[in-house]
């Protein structure tokens, strides 16, 4: 049978992967620790060498928009096969930076590793309770690092702490990520 690389994933030695065909479950175990997918339909996942590869149904009584649902749902279950094996073998991170005068980050001395304070130019102070999921560590009071092994909560943790002071386009004050630049508007011209 003629395997299509678009729909194929190669699988690093260091990852177990392992399909349960009654529960439609896909369990994929590494180095970080372990993840289940529950897989929306039931898909032939042969494995050959060290690839995965996700193959159709085969039958002809499918209709034709039926066979795009299938086509397009064998492409979104190849990119989340990938993410989980990125996310079992290594640790991901965001950075974020304060920019701004006075704008700075502390963790609290009594809650060292769940609370974080904010000095974001406002007459008070802000806390951020730190999810346990991600872990979060301050650097030179400007700099935060997010740590986790999930893609999706480290964006969500660092989105709602950015949200706190989002960056304004007029002097680039703000909570930004590690490589963004801020295109600055000209302001009023007297």
């Amino acid at each position: 049978m003629k395997y299509s690389k678009k729909f194929s994933v190669k699988i690093p030695k260091t990852i177990k992967i392992i399909y349960h065909i009654e529960h439609n479950l896909l369990i994929v175990i590494g180095p970080l620790g372990k993840k289940l997918y529950k897989l929306k339909l039931k898909l032939c996942l042969s494995t050959a060498s060290n690839y995965i590869y996700v193959t159709k149904i085969k039958t002809q009584i499918l209709k034709d928009n039926r066979k795009k649902a299938i086509k397009a749902l064998r492409g979104t279950i190849v990119a989340v096969i990938k993410q989980i094996i990125v996310e079992v073998s290594s640790m991901l991170y965001k950075k974020l930076k304060f920019v701004g005068v006075g704008y700075k980050v502390f963790p609290v001395p009594l809650f060292e590793n769940h609370l974080l304070q904010f000095k974001l130019g406002f007459s008070h102070p802000i806390f951020f309770k730190i999810p346990e999921i991600v872990k979060i560590t301050p650097f030179r009071f400007t700099f935060i690092y997010v740590f986790g092994t999930s893609y999706y909560q480290v964006t969500q943790v660092s989105a709602n702490i950015r949200s706190h002071k989002t960056p304004e386009p007029y002097k680039g004050k703000g909570i930004l990520y590690e490589n963004e630049k801020i295109k600055l508007k000209v302001g009023k011209k007297v």
